[in-house]
C-alpha cells in the first residue's frame, strides 16, 4: 500500500454507546498502529448523545466521524449505509459495545491484502480458538439455534454465520446494496445469502467479550426481527415480508375481535352490535400497536401525537377496507353463485392490500 492511501474503514453502528466511544477508538488506534484507517460511527440518533461524543473527538482526531441518522433505525441499515460512505477499498463492521476483538482487525486486514481472491474475514466466535465468553446456558442455547437456521439459508460451511464481526472488500458491497434486505441486525448473513455467486471467505477465532458499559440491545423484537430477515431471504421474492407480516398481524387481530366480541356479548349480555363496535375498535388499535413496533419498526411512530394521528388514519383505512371487503365479498357471490368460500376470500385479499397499500403510505409514510 502507498503510505498516503486509505486503507480500512471500520464501521461502528451504534445506539446508546457515549461511554464507549472514546475507548473504542482508543483501542483501534493501538490495535491499527502504522495502519492508515478511519472510523465511521453511525448512529441511530441516541438520545444518550452518542453522536456528539464523536463529533467532539473527531474535532481532534479526522479520523473519527459520524452519520447521525434521524428516522431511521436498524443494525443492519446502519451498517450499509456506513460501508457505502467511505473510500477505503476494505471495510469492517465492529460493534461499540467492546465485545468483539478489535485485536483481530491487523490479521484481517492482511489477509485479505494478500490473496486477492478471497472476499470476506469472519470473527469466529465457534472454530477452534474461539469462544463466547461469560454466556449463560440460555443465550448459548438460542444462539445455537439461530446458527442452525442462518446454515439452512446460506447453505455454506460458515462456521459462525451470526457473527457480527467481520471485514469485507468495500467494492463487494457497493455492487449488493440493491439487493440487501436491511433487515434485523446480521448484516453478515444478508451480504453471503444476496451475493449471486458464493463469496470466498475464512474464520479467524475470537473470545467474545463481556459488556462493561451501557446496556444489551437484544431483546424479543430483535430476536423476531432475526426470523423476519431468515424469512425474507427465504420466501421475500414470492410474498413480500412487510405485506406478511402485515397480513400476520391481521389474522390476531381477528383473533382478538372475536374474543372480545364473545366476551361482551355472551358473557356481559352487551347487545350484538355494540359489542360489534367495540371489539372491532379493539381489534384495530391491537393491530395499529403491534403494526408499528414491528411491521414499521424502523420508522415507528412515537410520541403522543404522532401515535394517536397514526391511529385515527389507521382505523378510517382499514374501516373503508372492511367495507371493501364486504362489497367484494357480495359482488362475486352475486354474480357467480359460486362457492361462498372463495368469494369471501376475495374481500378478505382486496382488503387485505387496500389496508396494506394505504396504511404504508398514509400511516407510516408521513414522517
Amino acid at each position: 500500500m502507498t503510505p498516503d492511501l486509505l486503507e480500512l474503514a471500520v464501521v461502528v453502528p451504534t445506539f446508546n454507546e457515549r461511554a464507549n466511544v472514546a475507548t473504542l477508538v482508543a483501542r483501534l488506534d493501538q490495535a491499527l498502529a502504522g495502519r492508515n484507517w478511519e472510523a465511521i460511527f453511525v448512529d441511530d440518533d441516541s438520545p444518550d448523545g452518542t453522536a456528539q461524543a464523536v463529533r467532539e473527538l473527531g474535532r481532534i482526531d479526522k479520523r473519527v466521524r459520524v452519520i447521525q441518522r434521524i428516522g431511521r433505525r436498524g443494525l443492519s441499515s446502519a451498517c450499509i449505509e456506513g460501508m457505502c460512505a467511505t473510500a477505503a477499498p476494505i471495510v469492517a463492521v465492529i460493534d461499540g459495545d467492546m465485545q468483539h476483538d478489535e485485536t483481530l482487525l491487523p490479521r484481517m486486514l492482511d489477509a485479505l491484502q494478500a490473496d486477492e481472491a478471497l472476499d470476506v474475514v469472519v470473527g469466529s466466535r465457534f472454530c477452534a480458538g474461539g469462544g463466547t465468553g461469560e454466556w449463560d446456558h440460555d443465550r448459548v442455547a438460542k444462539s445455537a439455534l439461530a446458527t442452525r437456521l442462518s446454515r439452512r439459508v446460506l447453505k455454506a460451511d460458515l462456521g459462525d454465520p451470526m457473527s457480527g464481526f467481520f471485514m469485507i472488500r468495500t467494492e463487494i458491497v457497493r455492487r449488493l446494496v440493491p439487493t440487501l434486505s436491511g433487515i434485523g441486525f446480521k448484516i453478515l448473513l444478508d451480504i453471503l445469502t444476496a451475493a449471486p455467486k458464493p463469496l470466498n471467505f475464512i474464520e479467524m477465532p475470537y473470545v467474545f467479550r463481556t459488556r462493561t458499559e451501557g446496556e444489551s440491545k437484544l431483546d424479543h423484537v430483535v430476536a423476531m426481527e432475526y426470523l423476519i430477515a431468515l424469512y425474507d431471504r427465504m420466501f421475500g421474492k414470492v410474498i413480500p415480508v412487510r405485506f406478511a407480516m402485515f397480513s400476520a398481524i391481521g389474522a390476531l387481530g381477528a383473533g382478538v375481535h372475536f374474543l372480545v366480541l364473545g366476551v361482551l356479548f355472551l358473557l356481559a349480555g352487551m347487545s350484538f352490535v355494540t359489542a360489534t363496535v367495540i371489539a372491532t375498535v379493539f381489534a384495530m388499535t391491537f393491530n395499529f400497536f403491534l403494526n408499528n413496533t414491528l411491521t414499521y419498526r424502523e420508522r415507528r411512530l412515537k410520541g403522543f401525537k404522532q401515535l394517536l394521528d397514526g391511529w385515527v388514519i389507521f382505523c378510517v383505512v382499514c374501516s373503508v377496507g372492511a367495507i371493501a371487503n364486504v362489497g367484494m365479498a357480495a359482488f362475486l357471490h352475486n354474480v357467480q353463485h359460486g362457492d361462498w368460500r372463495l368469494s369471501a376470500m376475495a374481500g378478505i385479499a382486496v382488503a387485505a392490500v387496500w389496508n396494506f397499500v394505504l396504511s404504508s403510505r398514509f400511516t407510516w409514510g408521513r414522517y
